[in-house]
């Protein structure tokens, strides 16, 4: 069986995903790079996808990633038993 991976991605205003250098207000460190800044927070399953809707807030999105890893926890629970 496959380790399935449940992670919080920070997305641009435009949906892509972030992964420059950021200030805690959420604004790049390096304003040359392009980036436009973090605006929400996606949690995605390397199974499924998109979990849910994005989050402004990451701490926002930290539930959601906890509520569908449990999800895969009980089905791997009840395919063994």
């Amino acid at each position: 069986m496959a380790r399935i991976k449940v992670s919080i991605d920070p997305l641009h205003a435009d949906g892509t995903v972030c992964t420059h250098a950021i200030k805690p207000s959420g604004k790049p460190r390096d304003p040359d790079s392009g980036c436009t800044g973090r605006r929400s927070y996606q949690v995605r399953c390397s199974e499924h996808g998109k979990v849910g809707e994005p989050h402004g807030l990451r701490v926002l999105a930290e539930p959601a990633q906890t509520a569908h890893r449990d999800e895969h926890r009980k089905a791997l629970a009840a395919a063994t038993n």
